[in-house]
């Protein structure tokens, strides 16, 4: 949590960065001496071409928190965690994109019941999916969602205390659900604030055998960051 506030902290002086990305767009003029961000037809209202870049890297600080009680019949629970995320983004169109998402380090859980922590867990997940950004390039605040496949590697499994039995997590597959809103600084720069949602339930082995009880961690992620378009 102490890297999301900070990371808020940091985007504060940004809210008045607006106008500096509204005047780049004013004050540079096209070929024909017509300036960037004035109509230059009836139906686009403006030139989003002037802002419109095919590729978008986003660095964030991401807070990952699954949900309570996973494992049906037990008291069960793990802990959220906060880890560094890169996600890459291409841009077919303006508006449509295609963006690989992943965790730069693992997220680490700790595990635990009714009788206080029992142990910890740690994952690496790794997603992609197609974007759709409203508005044009050149807008301040742009909103997007998305959809797509996710996996995420579970290891450091450290759970239960009986000799000869190590318990581990199958890997997590499926679907990734992302909202989110960039703020555009400058053509180049943007913050940007989003949310994922994971449909996880991977299976809990014992010595590597399948024990028919899946884990329903079913994680949210909420993501403070700061991008770069190119």
């Amino acid at each position: 949590m102490n890297s999301i506030r900070l990371i808020g902290l940091a985007l504060v002086p940004l809210l008045d960065a607006p106008p500096v990305f509204a005047q780049d767009m004013v004050g540079a003029a096209t070929d024909d001496g017509t300036p960037h961000g004035v109509a230059t037809n009836s139906t686009t209202g403006g030139d989003a071409a002037a802002a419109y870049k095919k590729w978008a890297v986003v660095g964030s600080a991401t807070m990952m928190k699954p949900s309570s009680r996973p494992l049906d019949g037990s008291s069960l629970d793990v802990d959220g965690d906060t880890a560094p995320t890169i996600s890459a983004s291409y841009y077919a169109t303006p508006n449509i994109a295609v963006e690989l998402w992943g965790a730069a380090d693992k997220f680490k859980h700790d595990v635990g019941d009714n009788n206080g922590k029992i142990g910890s867990v740690s994952q690496l997940p790794v997603a992609i999916s197609g974007q759709y950004h409203f508005g044009t390039s050149d807008q301040v605040f742009r909103p997007f969602v998305g959809v797509g496949y996710y996996q995420s590697n579970f290891s450091n499994e450290k759970l239960g205390s009986v000799p000869g039995q190590h318990v581990a997590v199958n890997d997590a597959k499926g679907a990734i659900g992302t909202v989110g809103v960039d703020m555009n600084i400058n053509p180049n720069w943007f913050a940007r604030v989003d949310a994922r949602y994971m449909d996880s339930s991977p299976e809990v082995t014992v010595n590597g055998h399948g024990t028919g009880q899946d884990l329903d961690l079913n994680p949210w992620t909420v993501g403070v960051g700061i991008g770069a378009r190119f």
